[in-house]
Formats: structure tokens, sequence, C-alpha cells
């Protein structure tokens, strides 16, 4: 038995969480995802753990006293002609990862520490993805970062060597750990439409295969995280290892895609599915695990209609929340993390998963 087998129906969470106490978000952490452990980014307690902010450091361009990355003072020529410097050495001297570490985290410690009390099979762990990011930050005159092509080289790189170093951390917390690195990429629902009529497809897919491709030669995981109404075929192309969808609302959208969800899962690669909807407050609070279940039973149908076979997407299937859960309240974050570590055991005993 392969040990990504082990995933079979396992739970994890996106990332944020609302809470302002560290100790009660790792209890979260510790109490439903105990197989797959996350670090949550707490923004509420620091903004640089935004999802933005929090993988920046160390970025060529990026000042944190200003709101666009400036590509004209000097100390961008500096810190460009270094980091390429030390992206090209990482191979030979891997002390030089700790430069570009995630140093706005407060749960990260916490985190690594309960991989070595634990020694879990996988750890979650997540990036925001280089399209999300290179049309979020903007140079000096509004463009977005995506149309400069240093630029966009810039992101990509160091969004793997941010990838790189939790690898790096989780590795050494216990090496028979699989790091799983989720690229955060809510902006590839926007692809094809009027914001980005001007951007191709196969630019996008380069830019998530180079993280994706990092990730898994240096012995993780891939996954990619859109919860909007997304053409699917992207991230496959990029070879990414798992993909996460809101399946509450867009389970429908991702079966249009069947001809590639079924190579993808014919070729090892496993579905998300984000039944837990954190996005929709007023049908978080409705829900319940039987109400839960059937989203998930519906989701798995939408693809068997389409002649792929249950068995295999069962086999290949994981639960998620639909995203992450920093904009809720904490109580309803703590029922969205209960309900789905409740729905991955029914599920699990419904399909006779050990």
């Amino acid at each position: 038995m392969s040990q990504t087998s082990e995933l079979t129906l396992e739970c994890m969470a996106i990332g944020s969480l609302p809470h302002n106490n560290l100790e009660e978000a790792m209890e979260i952490v510790k109490t439903n995802f105990n197989r797959i452990p996350f670090w949550p980014q707490l923004a509420k307690i620091n903004k640089n753990e935004d999802m933005i902010l929090q993988f920046l450091g160390n970025m060529p361009s990026f000042f944190s006293d200003k709101d666009y990355l400036d590509t004209e003072c000097d100390e961008f020529f500096e810190d460009i002609e270094q980091f390429f410097a030390d992206y090209e050495e990482i191979g030979n001297d891997s002390s030089i990862i700790e430069k570009y570490s995630i140093n706005t985290s407060l749960s990260f410690p916490n985190y690594i520490q309960f991989i070595k009390d634990t020694k879990p099979y996988f750890a979650k762990g997540q990036v925001t993805g280089p399209f999300t990011l290179s049309t979020t930050l903007v140079d000096k005159n509004g463009k977005c970062a995506f149309y400069d092509e240093t630029l966009r080289e810039i992101i990509v790189k160091t969004l793997s060597l941010k990838a790189l170093w939790q690898i790096k951390q989780i590795k050494e917390a216990n090496s028979d750990t699989t790091p799983i690195i989720f690229i955060d990429e809510p902006s590839i629902s926007q692809l094809g439409t009027s914001a980005f009529i001007t951007i191709s497809q196969e630019d996008v897919i380069e830019m998530i295969k180079s993280v994706s491709d990092i990730i898994k030669t240096n012995g993780g995981l891939s996954a990619i995280h859109c919860c909007g109404k997304c053409d699917w075929r992207v991230p496959i192309k990029a070879g990414v290892n798992i993909i996460n969808l809101d399946a509450y609302s867009y389970a429908e959208n991702l079966s249009t895609f069947s001809e590639h969800i079924k190579k993808h899962l014919e070729t090892g690669g496993k579905i998300a599915w984000g039944v837990i909807p954190t996005l929709d407050t007023n049908e978080l609070e409705k829900l319940d695990l039987e109400k839960a279940v059937q989203v998930f039973e519906n989701a798995v149908n939408y693809l068997t209609k389409k002649g792929i076979n249950e068995k295999i997407i069962i086999e290949n299937s994981l639960i998620t929340p639909s995203c992450g859960a920093g904009s809720l309240s904490k109580e309803l974050a703590e029922k969205a993390m209960n309900l789905t570590k409740q729905l991955s055991d029914k599920l699990k005993e419904r399909y006779h998963v050990v």
C-alpha cells in the first residue's frame, strides 16, 4: 500500500482562523487535524499573517514602507542580484533557504513542535499562488506585477523558496512526514474574464507548474486551492497532485472538466472536496453532518454521471472546508472545523476506509 493511500477521505484545513489566541487555534489543529496538521494564519493577531503579506519577506522590490513594488531604487538592483545568486546556490548550500523563512507566523513553531511530537504521515503548509500574488501586487504606476516579466519571475522564485523553507522545516521535524504544500490561487477563477482578458492560460499554467515542480522535486505533494468557479484544466495541466474546490457551491462546475478529472485521478491525482461552506455564514449556520454527507455524495455523483468510476473517486478524495475560516466568528469557525473532521470520520465509516 502506498503512503498516499493513507490520504483517503482524510480531512485538512485551508489555512486561516479568526482566533486571537494561539493556544486556542492550535487546539483546533491538534483535535481535528492531528493526522494532517496545518499552521493556521492568524491575521487577527498580526496583520502580517495576511495571505499576501506573509510571503513577501526578502522579495526584491518589496519594501514594507511602500504600497507598490519598487523596481527603480538602488536597493532593488542590489537585492535582485543577490536574490538570483541565492536561488542558484540553494542546491549547494541549504542554509541559504533560511534567509527566505516565513517569520511572521505565530503558529509555525508550535506546528513544527507538534510534528516532532506526533510524527504524522503528512503535514500541510501553504503559499499564495503566483498568479494571485502577481495580479494583486502592482508597480509604481499601478500596473499588475504579472505584466512585468522580471517581477513575475521574482514572484515565482520567491514563492518557490517559501515552499522549500516549509518543506525543509517539516522534514527536519520528522524525516518521514510528507509535506503537502497548498498553492492558494483564488484569482484563477477570473481567468478568461474581462479582468484578465489579455493573459494567456499557458503563462498561468507555467507559473503554477514552476512552483508545483519545486515542491514535488523536494519530496512534497503540491495542491492548489481555488474557491471560485474555475477552469480546472489549468492546475491539472500544471501537474499539481491535489485540486481543492468549493464543493458546496461549485461541484457541478468541476464535472464539466470530467475528461481531465478522470485522467488526473487515474494518474494518482486527488480531489480535496471543500464541503463545509466557510464563505456563506447562513449556509454554515444551518449545516449539520447529515446534510454535509449529502453535499459530498451529490458532488461525487456529478462525476460518476460523466462516467468516472466511484471507487477511484473515493480512494482519491479528501475533505476540507470550502475556504479559509479567518473571516468567520470564532464559534462558526470552530463549527466548520469540527464538521470537517466529523464528515471525514463518517465517510471513512461509510466507505469502509480503515
